[in-house]
């Protein structure tokens, strides 16, 4: 029987690996924007800026790996909480 807690988890993952597309889409389209726009500026602030926009396509690069691996580590770790 599950318990409140395993309930507010069950439902935190659920809305996790539903949004998580979303924001690994939205981190890499800004970051595209981002790096786009610092070419427009001078070469004292170009460089703030894409490493900024790198940033962001890089994080959304993780979220997505993440998320397109998260199967494979729920199904992992539950096989090692298995007794033997």
């Amino acid at each position: 029987m599950a318990t409140g807690l395993e309930i507010v988890a069950s439902n935190i993952a659920s809305l996790l690996s539903t949004l998580a597309p979303t924001i690994a889409l939205i981190l890499v389209l800004a970051g595209g924007i981002t790096y786009g726009l610092a070419q427009t500026q001078p070469g004292e602030t170009r460089g703030k800026w894409q490493t900024i926009a790198i940033g962001m396509i890089v994080g959304g690069v993780i979220v997505m790996a993440i998320t397109g691996a998260a199967a494979l580590i729920t199904e992992t770790s539950a096989n090692l909480l298995k007794p033997t």
